[in-house]
């Protein structure tokens, strides 16, 4: 497994200087084959931030999280569990698409970051938290919660809790991890999976409503 050296934010930066520093990013690999960068949105004052994976091939070619199908199947959950989208805050763990090509060299394929790409990126995360200082995180799918909890985190054993945010990200927040809206797009079943992936946002939503 490749070892990077990391992604260094500038020290103190807001929201908009961190999205412009990432573009010259090159803690891992990623940005080589990469569009460009892909970093949060949404407004600075959010109450719920909301962690991917890694951005996609639409999303990598808008330069925006969640705008392709996986962000549209998001919207519906947010509203069908309560969730002004409009009101929140999207961002990814890895902030550069991962690919493969297929056999025709035409179109590429996801791949999931592996741990080394996703702890490089993590300093990028820290720094988006600090400056918004949520009350609540929402990760959506394994790689999320990894990146925020460790890799020893498991999402079936966890999934739908709230729980508290590591001590090294020293903010007083809640965290929720469930499946990432992806996931429900391949799951056989996916009107169960969409169901589920609500229910897990409802208690997101509880738990906006008790802390305003």
């Amino acid at each position: 497994m490749p070892r990077y050296p990391g992604a260094k934010p500038p020290s103190g930066a807001g929201l908009d200087e961190l999205r412009t520093a990432v573009r010259g990013c090159r803690g891992c690999d990623l940005y080589r084959e990469a569009t460009q960068a892909v970093f949060g949105d949404g407004p600075g004052a959010a109450r719920v931030v909301f962690i991917g994976e890694a951005p996609g091939d639409q999303e990598d070619k808008a330069g925006e999280p969640f705008v392709g199908p996986a962000g549209r199947l998001l919207d519906k959950a947010l509203h069908e569990a309560g969730i002004d989208r409009a009101e929140a805050y999207v961002t990814n763990a890895v902030k550069h698409f991962k690919f493969q090509r297929d056999a025709r060299g035409t179109r590429r394929i996801h791949q999931k970051p592996n741990r080394s790409e996703v702890v490089a990126c993590r300093p990028w995360l820290l720094a988006e938290l600090g400056v918004l200082r949520p009350e609540l995180v929402v990760c959506l799918g394994a790689t999320a919660a990894q990146s925020v909890h460790g890799a020893a985190f498991r999402l079936t054993a966890h999934r739908g809790e709230l729980l508290d945010l590591p001590a090294e990200f020293d903010l007083p927040v809640r965290v929720l991890a469930t499946q990432h809206p992806s996931a429900v797009l391949r799951a056989p079943d996916r009107e169960a999976a969409f169901a589920a992936l609500v229910e897990d946002l409802a208690v997101a939503a509880t738990a906006l409503s008790r802390a305003g």
